[in-house]
């Protein structure tokens, strides 16, 4: 490597950004070329290609230096963030170079979630456009205080000054309402080198700093040491029956030898004995540093628990309002469940309600049930116990979350808490002496969800009120609870959108829990066509609770059955949404019985159920 110069500073982290063909990759060529910080094979063979192709240096292609990603991401193989390192005399930095392309927005989560500072680029023949307001967006969401705004390609507008300050007119007027500490514009040619490292001859009527001036000078002192203590828990460590330690990165505050700290979902304190950096026995230890913590006491604290400040302790709760930037391709519908994480932390979530969509070019609210790919939304969500969090804006550890699909384990979203939610902690459960398996026993039976799923017209209905006949007859008790039925009250409301079918079965798995509790056998009759809904069903309940029957009847024969006309309404176009025809039915993988109806009288097979619940005890 050619001249490598290093500095002694910790690295400025800083994040780019910006439309496609702003000259990004240009720009981030420059800054490693010029502070000496490209390998002597790789800037050959970029001098080479930049010969073979003609380019306007003549002799080099300063955005071949970091292309070689840059393509593989046109080819789609990669569409993630490339981290660099180059540094000057008086600073060194680690940039996170997010793509540009609108479909991959959300990439730029990933790079400005560790950053100090973002850089955004703005091609000065364009300005700013939606993309631009929509990055400016993402980074203040993600609590990065510092922009710098590089106006590119001036000398393509012959350096005049109007199309600089209409950008940096434009830019500070949509930003006014923002949260930025500072906002700073400079005019700049990557491709020539002008303002980057030296000042411009060609701009006289530019005072201000050099992107690199501005680079090195910037503050950014962290003021996490200087907040109350946290340190999320990775793992207990226990080498030796003598030795038990707490294992994690610290992400706010500092700790020393003697301090008192409180284990958050216990509320546990005990005194700090000692702190180990790696192998080394230290005093003390702040923001940024994993270390081991011994304690003069065990406590019950594992992973996902937070070691924190008694005095100022981070908060606990199991509902949130957040806001959410949705990165998959199929939208964010509320109700459905999603596993959440919240630093070291790991749980079943859903979305309670979506309360509205933020509109990145006027910031306004808008109406709406999902939330598309890249849109920004602000929901509330509940989690299935309660977790330990802060604000993101204090804490980006503890504030800030991952949602996981449930089924495909891909990250779909990526939020910022903003406080819990008050009936967090103003309602509380409240027990009573007779509890299900008492109600149940009277009732000589032990309560349970029987969960009928397959297409319109498989005999679900039917072969529930079988059933439910066989079970009164016994002496059980029982209800179903029919998917038609619960459209003329509970579910009258709702249509038969994804997003209304999702809060459709919702509603029905919450009345069969309570059913359950009441001691009672809930037959329900849904054709459920979602996994993720049934799977949420199932886990309402305890896990030999929930018996789900899949009533596997081919389409042809349920479309030839019809006994509701529906088919043939979808197949003209009358019906939309219709499951089997234009909506998509996802069957059971490992239902607990599996029903083939086509050459079986639906008395047998209702009798099959029965059978079952009496061979696993829950007929007695």
């Amino acid at each position: 490597m050619r001249d490598k110069r290093t500095s002694p500073q910790p690295p400025l982290r800083f994040v780019t950004c910006g439309s496609v063909d702003d000259g990004k990759s240009t720009l981030l060529g420059r800054l490693l070329y010029d502070s000496k910080h490209v390998y002597d094979d790789h800037l050959d063979t970029a001098i080479e290609e930049s010969k073979r192709f003609g380019t306007q240096q003549g002799d080099l292609d300063l955005a071949l230096l970091i292309d070689g990603l840059q393509a593989e991401r046109d080819q789609k193989i990669t569409v993630d963030v490339a981290y660099r390192y180059f540094s000057t005399p008086r600073r060194s930095f680690l940039v996170a170079d997010a793509p540009g392309h609108e479909q991959y927005t959300c990439n730029l989560g990933t790079g400005a979630s560790n950053a100090d500072v973002a850089l955004l680029l703005v091609d000065a023949r364009n300005g700013v456009v939606t993309q631009t307001r929509r990055h400016v967006c993402v980074v203040d969401l993600l609590a990065i205080r510092h922009l710098i705004v590089a106006v590119n390609k001036m000398d393509l507008q012959n350096w005049q000054q109007s199309p600089f300050e209409k950008v940096q007119q434009d830019l500070l007027e949509y930003s006014k309402n923002l949260q930025f500490e500072t906002i700073t514009c400079i005019p700049i040619s990557a491709l020539h080198g002008d303002n980057v490292a030296t000042r411009s001859e060609n701009a006289n009527w530019y005072q201000g700093q050099t992107l690199i001036e501005n680079l090195e000078s910037i503050d950014v002192q962290t003021t996490a040491t200087q907040q109350p203590f946290r340190m999320p828990v990775q793992w207990v460590n226990r080498p030796t029956s003598d030795f038990r330690g707490y294992a994690g990165t610290i992400s706010t505050g500092q700790i020393e030898t003697g301090d008192t700290v409180v284990g958050c979902l216990t509320q546990e304190t005990a005194n700090v004995t000692g702190i180990f950096d790696g192998d080394q026995s230290v005093s003390r230890a702040a923001a940024g540093q994993a270390v081991t913590v011994l304690l003069d006491r065990e406590i019950e604290m594992g992973r996902g628990d937070v070691v924190s400040d008694p005095i100022n302790p981070a908060d606990v709760s199991d509902q949130f309002a957040a806001k959410l930037i949705w990165l998959n391709n199929d939208p964010m519908y509320p109700h459905r469940q999603y596993r959440i994480k919240i630093g070291t932390q790991t749980t079943s979530c859903r979305i309670l309600d979506l309360r509205y969509v933020i509109n990145v070019n006027t910031f306004s609210h808008e109406a709406s049930h999902e939330l598309q790919r890249n849109e920004i939304g602000y929901v509330k969500l509940s989690t299935s116990k309660p977790v330990v969090y802060d604000a993101y804006q204090s804490d980006r550890t503890l504030g800030g979350f991952i949602l996981i699909d449930r089924i495909s384990n891909e990250t779909v979203g990526a939020g910022m808490i903003d406080f819990s939610l008050r009936r967090a902690s103003n309602i509380k459960w409240q027990d009573f002496e007779i509890d299900k398996t008492t109600r149940g026993a009277r009732f000589r039976q032990k309560p349970c969800v029987i969960w009928l799923t397959g297409l319109s017209g498989a005999g679900k209905s039917t072969i529930a009120n079988a059933l439910e006949e066989m079970l009164v007859g016994g002496g059980h008790h029982c209800y179903v609870l029919d998917g038609d039925n619960l459209r003329h009250g509970l579910n009258r409301d709702l249509g038969f959108t994804e997003a209304d079918r999702i809060a459709n079965i919702k509603r029905v798995a919450e009345v069969a829990k309570l059913f359950v509790d009441a001691g009672l056998i809930a037959i329900v009759s849904l054709i459920s066509p979602f996994r993720n809904e049934r799977r949420m069903a199932r886990e309402l309940v305890d896990t030999d609770e929930f018996i789900e029957v899949f009533v596997n009847t081919p389409l042809h024969i349920c479309e030839a059955r019809d006994p509701k006309g529906l088919y043939k309404k979808a197949r003209s176009g009358e019906l939309i949404n219709f499951t089997g025809v234009d909506s998509p039915y996802e069957p059971p993988e490992n239902p607990e019985l599996l029903l083939l109806t086509e050459d079986t009288d639906q008395d047998v097979l209702a009798l099959r159920i029965f059978e079952y619940l009496n061979e696993n005890g829950y007929l007695k």
